[in-house]
């Protein structure tokens, strides 16, 4: 009982709009098999109440897996009979603050893991809907499209037919705060905004759009992250992009 939980990268990332405490973006993700977490739902020795995460590198309280299981639990009461039994094991090999989607990758493997093992017979509509209170990012990964056009807040997701680029990613040893970014980025570039910004974007193949765009245009979060983390400056090069709110980067 075992699912992988695949890392993404942002070939572009604009910023289009302000909605309560959220962003509205406009994005291109594409997904990258070759970095993944493991996800596995193994029996307990003896059954209990207490819902078990066990993971290879320290997670906080609330994170997106216990947070996916609570939601879940609402939809779907008969689940927690079966973590009575099981619990979950999470094997980390996407880095953590790097703008590599892990926690919202594991989140949606664990929603669609509990959904095929336990029968819930939830779509993938359903499924999204419990992602999107998790993290923006988790309804791209609940559908599994390899490449996706997203908008709003993450909820608008269109699968985009291409030959998916070969990325190279480089991840400094640098953790980067994704609330803080964003918060940074309203605090000093939101006055910047352009609700029309990457439209033009949304249909040229990521390929062509890596050997075309700015690297520092293409993600508005970049600047915000640089404010934060200025030694981040000293990884930046030629044809190298930032992928979400960082720290990782990648080319093709």
């Amino acid at each position: 009982m075992t699912i992988q939980a695949p890392a993404k990268v942002n070939i572009f990332l604009k910023i289009t709009g302000l909605r309560g405490n959220y962003h509205e973006l406009r994005s291109r993700f594409v997904r990258v098999d070759s970095l993944y977490d493991t996800l596995s739902f193994t029996e307990k020795e003896r059954p209990d109440k207490n819902f078990e995460l066990e993971s290879s590198v320290p997670l906080p309280k609330e994170n997106t897996v216990a947070k996916a299981y609570r939601l879940l639990k609402e939809t779907a009461p008969s689940i927690e009979k079966f973590f009575e039994r099981h619990r979950v094991t999470l094997e980390k090999r996407i880095p953590q603050g790097a703008g590599l989607g892990g926690g919202s990758s594991d989140a949606a493997a664990f929603l669609n893991l509990c959904n095929e093992l336990c029968g819930l017979k939830l779509s993938k509509t359903q499924l999204a809907a419990i992602g999107e209170k998790i993290g923006a990012d988790v309804p791209f990964f609940v559908y599994g499209y390899p490449s996706a056009n997203v908008e709003g807040i993450g909820e608008i997701i269109v699968p985009f037919e291409e030959e998916l680029p070969k990325l190279k990613l480089f991840t400094p040893p640098i953790h980067c705060d994704t609330g803080l970014v964003y918060r940074t980025f309203r605090e000093n570039f939101a006055k910047d905004i352009d609700k029309d910004a990457a439209k033009e974007w949304m249909s040229i193949e990521s390929g062509e759009l890596l050997k075309s765009l700015d690297p520092v245009e293409a993600n508005d979060l970049y600047k915000a992250a640089l404010l934060l983390y200025p030694s981040l400056k000293s990884y930046q090069a030629p044809h190298r992009f930032f992928s979400g709110s960082g720290s990782t980067f990648f080319s093709s």
